[in-house]
């Protein structure tokens, strides 16, 4: 079994997915995708399966493409990624299939935007559509502050912060959930902790094993089927005695997971994209 693990660099999570797909028997392939070249109208299957790191969201949707295509599975498909990647397209598929998640509207002006906010009540947050780690996030406590980061984000002349996503700010205990979920399996939970708003560990949150209750795992598995399934790390709030959906990640990151949770992550994840390979088919439902 060939594997292609396409990355833009080689973190600790492409290490230890290297490693666990190896001691399974695969060849690895540690590709990178800034010297990757792909000829569109040959198709190449020099891999049994392409499993896509790439910090790159626009080179990782690119590669996954063409290697379906060609016919070569993937982790994950393609429509996942877009849709992970996309927090509107997230919003919707959850929103289409009963999710439960933070209030969502989004406008298309600064004045409109205001209105939105005003009617949602401080403080809201204002998200990028798409982005990771917790960039571009804004917590806006008041008219004056929502003023100034619209045009502020108008000035930056993209046209995605032509849409101004904004969702309700849920006043969590000083962490979030974030859940494992491969093949429509809750593998495991983790809480992450922080005294900032943003509970995201590249931001410094630490984290704890989160215990998988019963609602946790019917919550996480619907969101992951609502997603098209794959190999999936969904985010969780903790709103009173319930919980919401906040993002659905295609690309997961479990460095900081695996000795808390006491589980083998990228062990489940190389058993997921080797069984991939094998079948030939994409586990993954296409919506």
């Amino acid at each position: 079994m060939r594997v292609g693990l396409v990355c833009s660099r080689v973190r600790v999570e492409e290490k230890l997915l290297r490693d666990a797909l190896a001691r399974r028997g695969a060849d690895v392939d540690l590709v990178d995708d800034r010297r990757l070249t792909l000829t569109l109208m040959r198709a190449e299957r020099v891999w049994d399966v392409i499993a896509a790191r790439s910090v790159s969201q626009t080179r990782a949707l690119a590669v996954l493409r063409v290697f379906e295509a060609w016919g070569v599975p993937t982790v994950n498909q393609t429509s996942v990624v877009e849709r992970c990647n996309d927090k509107l397209a997230t919003t919707c598929a959850l929103a289409a299939a009963g999710v439960p998640q933070p209030r969502t509207s989004v406008a298309f002006d600064p004045e409109a935007a205001l209105q939105v906010a005003e009617a949602m009540g401080y403080p809201v947050v204002l998200k990028p559509l798409s982005g990771s780690w917790g960039r571009l996030l804004a917590r806006l406590n008041d008219r004056d502050a929502a003023e100034a980061v619209f045009e502020d984000r108008v000035l930056l002349g993209s046209p995605e912060h032509s849409v101004f996503y904004l969702q309700e700010h849920v006043r969590k205990p000083g962490r979030d959930i974030r859940a494992f979920v491969i093949g429509g399996d809750v593998i495991c939970a983790i809480h992450r902790h922080s005294e900032h708003w943003i509970t995201n560990t590249a931001r410094g949150a630490t984290t704890r094993n989160c215990a998988i209750t019963d609602e946790l795992r019917r919550l996480c598995e619907r969101a992951a089927d609502a997603a098209g399934g794959g190999a999936l790390a969904v985010d969780l709030l903790e709103d009173g005695d319930h919980l919401l959906v906040s993002e659905v990640n295609a690309t997961m990151e479990f460095r900081n997971s695996i000795d808390v949770t006491g589980v083998d992550i990228p062990g489940r994840l190389a058993d997921f994209v080797l069984a991939q390979a094998r079948t030939g088919v994409p586990e993954a439902v296409t919506a």
